[in-house]
């Protein structure tokens, strides 16, 4: 019997880690074909990195090696498939997964030992190229690869799903990894295979634009009921496009709901929602919100400047629709997120910066950003594009978002990826400009530090969001404060990450995480609110000077004391948060119209995080619980104090922070 040995290295985060899934769709196709099931014998899969040395060892008597890549393993392949070919020369190497290149000039001469390169799906390449290795190992007459001889036809895809036997229900995925061996699996799903877009950042539709084809909807139900069996924790849908088809999605949902209430497991579901979202999402994150296993919705719009749009192949929702959406989720309770990527060819600091000011007034609950980057079969990467756009890029190391350090400091390979650094429309000092535009609006608008604050001053004085911030930095080149030296730390951070030096953040008395800037802030400037409220008063009589205000201070500070109110910090841990106020800023937050009225009020709310652990407090408030927005308490969730039998009620409703680390 033949030795396969494979890899699919991953990272983990806290004590989770991923099963190596496309892995076992192959061992579990091939486990399927009569004459291949008896001569190959799958060995457990490589997925820890800190065990490469031992890997690579293990390999001294391997037929086969099969390595699937991707941008977070690319490098530490290369190293596990060469130094086993130097042990192993007659080992065969095959290379799969999206990282494999389609454009494969030179590339063989760059990776000698690899022997070959499987293009898309793998199923049915796998197993001819298994069944050539049989006979003659002439893979001439294999469909869908490369080798350094040759380039075969494309293989046909795969349009009957359910030629391929799940990996779950056969239980063919414990044959690849430990089951008891005190990790927290996390388990990748399909649940369909294809996508209708093909966005030039993006390797996801040029790798299957297609049609897209579905798995049947009983072993899906089937291999639910096992995540709950098996108690995984945390399932992550691989599907492009979830809810795109709605009905399905909706029975999918329902069948979530029933398996956690029931049996408590999985804990979260995570997925990549339908690109165009509407309003025929909220039954099915409904129905996930009840099973209390939804990660929030996606409203993504990835750039909103219409030439930027253009140019990735990108078509989003109208801002007016966009807004409507905001409203109606928030109003069935459902978290929504939305993503900018910085530095698309097309974008400028000005179109950026008004992007950034659409968003504003949307309200949108939880802005990621990120940077460009140029995957190999992505459009982007198309030389004839490259030069259209004149985008130039920098190898950089790969950004670990909430990675564990521990595991990231001992491991001695690093991964890469190539950022966008400049293009025909913006030059690298206005990139860096973007992302600092982009942290500033995300840590204190997004994050909810001067929510509240620049809310006031574009109703009441007519000041737009991105002037407010374009004070801000003023400001803070200008005066010493909390805010400059975070500016500081921050501008070095960038600097840092965009010339190649990395992009790892740690915040040590929160714990060996690392931390996105934007989180990292947060938890430098809001823990003790009392420092937070005198540095804000501060910057708020430089922004009343410099554009010729006239607030009162009275006002001032009756609303500085109400955006601290709000913020979760390490100032306030008991059960209900109270306070007086002067103004009535529940109204006037609440009611779109509102004025600001002089009236006594005090507010009552149950506090969101209690933790006194100080590690598991900034987890609680901005990292498990960023979608959630349990960093702070929107104003139409207080209650006033003559509403006693409205406290004790959220006493009783308003259930414990989530435990999962998977609260996002």
């Amino acid at each position: 019997m033949y030795k396969i040995y494979s890899s699919q290295y991953n990272y983990k985060y806290g004590n989770q880690i991923h099963v190596p899934y496309s892995l076992a769709t192959l061992f579990s196709y091939v486990k399927s074909i009569d004459n291949l099931k008896n001569e190959f014998k799958f060995e457990k899969s490589f997925i820890f990195r800190d065990k490469l040395e031992e890997n690579i060892k293990q390999c001294y008597d391997a037929n086969i090696l099969l390595c699937s890549c991707y941008v977070w393993n690319w490098e530490i392949t290369n190293n596990l498939a060469k130094n086993v070919k130097k042990l192993n020369p007659n080992c065969l190497v095959v290379y799969g997964g999206p990282h494999v290149p389609e454009d494969t000039k030179g590339f063989f001469d760059k990776y000698p030992h690899v022997d070959i390169l499987v293009h898309g799906e793998g199923e049915y390449t796998l197993s001819n190229i298994l069944e050539t290795y049989l006979k003659d190992k002439n893979w001439n007459n294999v469909k869908g690869i490369s080798t350094k001889e040759c380039r075969t036809i494309p293989q046909e895809r795969i349009n009957d799903l359910s030629d391929i036997p799940s990996p779950y229900l056969t239980n063919l995925i414990w044959d690849l990894v430990d089951k008891d061996c005190g990790i927290d699996w996390d388990c990748s799903w399909e649940t369909n295979r294809g996508c209708p877009y093909q966005c030039t950042f993006c390797d996801w539709g040029s790798a299957t634009f297609t049609k897209v084809r579905k798995f049947l909807e009983e072993r899906l139900y089937k291999e639910i009921e096992w995540f709950a069996d098996n108690k995984m924790r945390y399932i992550d849908c691989c599907d492009a496009n979830f809810g795109i088809f709605q009905d399905r999605d909706l029975s999918i949902a329902k069948k979530f709901k029933e398996q956690a209430l029931e049996k408590n497991y999985p804990k979260k579901f995570g997925v990549a929602w339908a690109k165009n979202t509407t309003e025929k999402i909220i039954p099915i994150a409904s129905e996930l919100k009840k099973g209390g296993i939804l990660g929030g919705i996606s409203l993504s719009v990835q750039s909103l400047d219409p030439t930027t749009l253009k140019n990735i192949k990108r078509a989003n929702i109208k801002f007016e629709k966009f807004s409507d959406l905001t409203d109606s989720f928030q109003e069935n309770g459902i978290p929504t997120y939305s993503e900018l990527i910085i530095g698309l060819p097309g974008e400028t600091l000005e179109s950026f910066k008004e992007g950034l000011e659409t968003i504003a007034q949307t309200k949108v609950g939880t802005l990621l950003w990120g940077y460009c980057s140029v995957l190999p079969n992505a459009p982007m990467n198309i030389p004839e594009y490259k030069d259209k756009f004149k985008i130039k890029t920098r190898r950089s190391p790969v950004h670990l978002r909430h990675a564990s350090m521990e595991y990231v400091k001992k491991d001695k390979v690093r991964e890469y990826e190539e950022i966008v650094y400049e293009t025909s429309s913006y030059t690298f000092e206005d990139l860096k400009q973007m992302m600092l535009y982009a942290w500033a609006f995300s840590t204190f608008q997004n994050l909810a530090i001067f929510e509240h604050i620049s809310e006031y001053y574009n109703r009441i004085h007519k000041l737009s969001f991105m002037a407010f911030y374009d004070a801000f930095f003023e400001y803070c080149q200008s005066n010493e404060s909390i805010f400059s030296k975070e500016v500081e730390i921050v501008t070095k951070y960038l600097d840092d990450g965009l010339s190649g030096k990395g992009w790892d953040h740690i915040v040590p008395k929160f714990g060996d995480i690392n931390w996105p800037i934007d989180e990292a802030s947060w938890l430098r400037l809001v823990p003790d609110i009392q420092v937070f409220k005198e540095e804000t008063k501060k910057f708020l009589e430089f922004l009343e000077n410099k554009h010729r205000l006239d607030s009162e201070t009275q006002i001032l500070e009756d609303l500085v004391k109400f955006q601290g109110f709000l913020l979760t910090s390490r100032n306030s841990l008991e059960e209900i948060k109270t306070e007086k106020f002067i103004i009535d800023w529940k109204e006037f937050f609440t009611n779109n119209e509102g004025e600001i009225r002089k009236i006594q009020k005090q507010y009552y709310f149950k506090n969101p995080i209690t933790e006194k652990d100080i590690i598991l407090w900034g987890c609680q408030a901005v990292f498990w619980g960023r979608r959630a927005r349990k960093f702070k308490v929107r104003p139409n969730k207080i209650y006033e104090d003559n509403s006693i039998i409205e406290v004790n009620q959220i006493r009783q409703d308003i259930k414990p922070p989530h435990s999962s680390n998977w609260d996002l």
